[in-house]
């Protein structure tokens, strides 16, 4: 039905589109001679043109646009203006009996590889660049209705493979740029940069619903405030930030000011979200007949104790559990507005916004995120002195419910169980604790209060010495903080138990500040044009944790109050420091806009290491020919626009590891005056080091109508570092240390760009990019001997698991059976000798954008191909089932033996589970309508409608609740979300 509403909508914005053309159409013109002709020239964002030539077609006179984007010129109505500026296609637009005209230009297809990408410490032109970087623009982002921008680069780029953390608001998300480089979790997150300053990638911990995924560090962002997210994938891209690019680098830059005028902005919508897909699962007759099966076949006699839902339970009741759980709507707000504004030396934005998110289960919580930001860009009068600063703060209360388990262990509820809650709201504990179990949602009543506080401020100074001499410095300070507090009220469990009033809380801060001097000269040379960069890296992170309970507050209202608890317990606080320090060089050459070479190095410095390795040095080579500048190219091949080969070698360091973990460390015992250690010291392990190779073809056909990019890269990843395992017999559980592994990454990236239709009226482009990914451990001696013989194995991914080999089903018992290898009467980690591969095959996006006049729509389809596993058909236990049960003999007979439990529970463990989990997703789909002639009568510049949907459908043969996890089928990653809303500018 959301989706009908959805498409229905379209339709309407469709039909405002051909009504509001229709009403521009002008009558027939009364011709009168040398009118007054004026307007305005903006490009596609609205933004104001200056220096746009205006002239008469066919004749010599003509104007130029002033600093706002205005023009004033004399003509005949039969006459035709041209409006022509570099980089924007040329209009023609005939006069008639109009005395204004306005005009917006678009972006000429051709001069779009004159685009400046942000390279980090540098901006180069598309054309011009040697790494491999992808890039997400504003308006590809604004457009989608999610906390964290991490979220709006699914499908978008290739090579980047985002998994949601859930639908949980505020849980980070994973983002993996080619591939799992580290044998540790914890040393695979790209290195985020936001307007120049360095923030840690690393989710923050917590103890609520968010889970193992913790708290994404990006959700103080607000994506409406982004002007371009670059993805930083190869070495030549990446090895200027050294040991901290070596799983990627993504650089976030967010919106300034107009230098012309000022700008009034508001930006509103509101949603809705469901969960769009549900389990096929039985009905309370099918149900009840499967329970009744499994007795049979075990010749067992159902009694209160081992068939509560069989006796106790009424026969007659079905509850749908999933609609239960999670059948609900989480309504969305978001508000926007800033004002910009400036001249030709000085430009500003300045800014808030107000999200609100709620949710589908069946509490009463809320996530509110406020965000605030201001931008300065300042010359000086001889634009010798630049000043730049930005600032922007992030504020959220996130309200979960603490405890409650919203997961399987309440949606497959067998559908004739009682319900949960009494007629006054509190939880039903009588008819659960008859048959023995627990309320389901025992916890209901916990609360969790979550509030994250973020700051990001940079200055950046410049100052042109000499001709092509710049001196820079960037100051950088970052401030995020996590308070989270959880009270547990003794009403949320079970009376019987004499459950007391608790409360937990937990408490983080990082603090940052980085210094970065530059010098950057350039300077050309006949055909050579140079370009150095020598600068160096001072940065400190504090890292504080605190975190205690209180336990007997004499009332639910004081919970939380600390002073009112009987006592504190677990109290503990820790404190560590990071120091990182570098100097890093790049030496650019371009002869004659042909032949680029890119050399980069850098020597870094942590403190995460002992004395012996704290330095180390990294470096990369990358080189581009464009070979469609040869005149011989030119010659032979006339319907190539574009051509470039280019490639790059380079390395990478790593140090995600824990800091001191190169010293013994102590902790103090419970009893007075004593200490006890609790790690082994390790003061000569060292870098993680990753070796990154690529080649790559860009080509350009029909005038760059037509784009295709080519690349295939091979990242190998050595010396790992990890916490070894120890025997229980030296008393510690790791050590840190080198493993002699090697991890190669490889694989091949596609991307693809059509610019199909591009008319005054009517403009139609498609983007398409393919990543084929491969990942392997392909050296690691000794490894049969070494604690990881059941976790990896040379030749293999990172991501595999060791299952056992299925033989079918038993003919007498029914259940399912396995290889037993050695032979000893018995299945263990021996027998598990079949490996299986968890990685995607391969995954992408498909993206087209459509505009007619005022109307613009854009789709991205999100596509998968991965295996899957779904687990859902333990039939014969007081746990729901999947319909497909019913019709597939290949599954084992129902029961509850623990003979059943444990085949079951090997078949897990097998492939008798297996699906497939490919998918294609309509991740996003956006309409929206410039009212022009509404907005010329209310005195805007700006009146549009907008309809964004998200995740509307999946197309999938996976039985679980959301292939993007294929393993289990229990998540929900993803919720369908239908917004709208308008934008105004002033």
């Amino acid at each position: 039905m959301l989706i009908i509403m959805f498409l229905l909508a379209i339709a309407l914005l469709v039909l405002l589109a051909m009504g509001e053309a229709k009403a521009a159409t002008p009558s027939s013109p009364t011709y009168f001679y040398q009118q007054e002709i004026t307007g305005k020239v903006s490009g596609p964002e609205g933004e104001p043109l200056e220096g746009v030539t205006v002239f008469i077609k066919n004749k010599r006179f003509g104007e130029v646009t002033t600093s706002e984007g205005t023009y004033a010129i004399k003509a005949n109505p039969e006459d035709t203006l041209i409006f022509s500026f570099i980089g924007f296609k040329s209009r023609e637009i005939a006069v008639g009996n109009q005395s204004s005209i306005n005009v917006v230009l678009k972006e000429d297809i051709a001069s779009l590889n004159e685009v400046l990408i942000n390279a980090g410490y540098y901006t180069v032109k598309r054309r011009e660049r040697t790494g491999n970087i992808s890039r997400v623009t504003a308006e590809e982002i604004e457009n989608q209705p999610v906390v964290s921008p991490l979220q709006a680069l699914q499908g978008r780029m290739a090579g980047v493979e985002i998994t949601s953390g859930g639908i949980n608001p505020g849980t980070a998300s994973s983002i993996r740029i080619r591939g799992r480089n580290s044998l540790r979790d914890e040393g695979n997150f790209p290195l985020y940069i936001i307007d120049g300053v360095p923030i840690s990638s690393v989710p923050t911990e917590s103890n609520s619903l968010v889970g193992s995924a913790g708290i994404d560090p990006l959700n103080n962002l607000n994506p409406n405030n982004i002007k371009s997210i670059e993805v930083l994938k190869d070495a030549d891209a990446t090895a200027i930030y050294g040991s901290r690019g070596a799983n990627g680098v993504v650089l976030i830059t967010t919106k300034t000011g107009k230098k012309t005028g000022t700008n009034l902005e508001a930006r509103f919508y509101t949603g809705v979200s469901t969960v769009p897909r549900r389990l096929d699962l039985l009905n309370t007759a099918e149900y009840l007949e499967v329970r009744r099966q499994a007795f049979q076949n075990d010749e067992a006699e159902p009694t209160e104790n081992n068939a509560y839902d069989l006796i106790l339970w009424d026969q007659e009741r079905n509850t749908d559990w999933q609609d239960f759980l999670f059948g609900g709507q989480a309504k969305t707000t978001s508000a926007n507005l800033y004002f910009t504004g400036g001249s030709d030396l000085t430009s500003f934005r300045m800014g808030g916004s107000y999200f609100k998110q709620g949710t589908v289960y069946p509490t009463d919580y809320n996530y509110h995120k406020i965000t605030g930001n201001f931008s300065l860009n300042h010359y000086s009068d001889n634009r010798k002195f630049k000043l730049g600063a930005s600032i922007n703060y992030g504020l959220d209360k996130n309200e979960l419910a603490g405890n409650i388990s919203l997961g399987p262990s309440v949606y497959l509820l067998p559908p004739n169980a009682p319900t949960i809650f009494n007629p006054d709201g509190s939880l039903n504990w009588e008819d659960w604790s008859n048959a023995g179990i627990d309320n389901p949602l025992e916890g209901y009543f916990n609360f969790s209060d979550i509030q994250t506080k973020s700051l990001i401020a940079n200055i950046n100074l410049s100052y042109e010495v000499l001709k092509g001499l710049h001196l820079k410095t960037s100051l950088g300070f970052t401030n995020y903080l996590t308070d989270e507090s959880r009270k547990l009220p003794s009403r949320s469990y079970n009376p019987a138990e004499n459950t007391i009033n608790r409360s937990a809380d937990l408490a983080t801060q990082r603090n940052s500040w980085i210094i970065e001097p530059q010098l950057n000269y350039t300077t050309n040379l006949g055909k050579l044009e140079t370009n150095f960069i020598l600068g160096g890296t001072l940065q400190t992170e504090n890292f504080t944790r605190q975190s205690l309970e209180g336990i007997g507050y004499a009332s639910e209202a004081l919970i939380g109050n600390l002073a009112a608890a009987e006592s504190i317990v677990n109290a503990q606080t820790s404190n560590t420091e990071y120091r990182y320090a570098a100097l890093f060089s790049r030496l650019g050459l371009n002869w004659d806009a042909k032949y680029y070479l890119n050399l980069t190095g850098r020597r870094d410095g942590s403190s995460r290491f002992g004395p012996n390795n704290r330095f180390a040095n990294f470096g990369a080579i990358g080189t581009a020919w464009i070979f469609s500048e040869e005149s011989f190219v030119q010659g032979f091949l006339p319907f190539l626009s574009f051509g470039k080969l280019r490639g790059s070698y380079g390395t990478t360091g790593n140090d995600q590891i824990g800091d001191y973990g190169y010293l013994d460390a102590y902790e103090a015992t419970r009893g007075p005056g004593g200490l006890y250690p609790t790690s082994l010291a390790n003061p000569d392990y060292s870098w993680e080091v990753n070796k990154k190779l690529e080649a790559g073809l860009e080509l350009g056909f029909l005038d760059d109508r037509l784009n295709l990019g080519l690349s295939w890269y091979r990242n190998r990843s050595s010396n790992q570092l990890v916490g070894y395992p120890l025997p229980v017999t030296t008393g510690f559980g790791v050590v840190q240390a080198n493993l002699p592994a090697t991890v190669e990454n490889r694989g091949f990236e596609i991307e693809l760009t059509s610019y199909n239709i591009n008319s005054d009226s009517f403009s139609w482009n498609t983007s398409f990019n393919l990543s084929i990914p491969k990942n392997e451990l392909i050296r690691y001696p000794d490894i049969d001997q070494s604690s990881y013989a059941n976790v990896y194995k040379v030749g293999y991914p990172l991501n595999i698991t060791f299952n056992y080999n299925y033989t079918g089903l038993d003919p007498e018992s029914g259940l399912y059976t396995f290889q037993d290898v050695n032979e000893d009467g018995r299945l263990n980690i021996e027998d598990k000798t079949l490996l299986e591969d968890r990685n995607r095959t391969f995954y992408g996006g498909l993206r087209n954008d459509f505009t007619y006049k005022g109307l613009n729509l854009q789709f991205l389809l999100e596509f998968v191909k991965q295996p899957g596993r779904l687990s859902f058909l333990n039939a014969g236990r007081p746990r729901n089932i999947l319909t497909s049960y019913l019709n597939n003999s290949n599954y084992q007979r129902p029961t509850q033996s623990n003979e059943g439990s444990l085949a079951y529970s090997n078949a897990i463990n097998s492939s008798v589970f297996n699906q497939d989990a490919s998918f294609i997703r309509l991740k996003t789909i956006s309409a929206s309508y410039n009212l022009k002639n509404l907005a010329s009568k209310l005195k805007l510049e700006q009146f549009q409608l907008f309809l964004n949907g998200q995740n509307l459908f999946t197309l999938t043969s996976y039985e679980g609740l959301d292939p993007e996890s294929p393993f289990g089928g229990a998540s929900i990653n993803n919720l369908r979300t239908i917004s709208g809303g308008l934008q105004l500018n002033f």
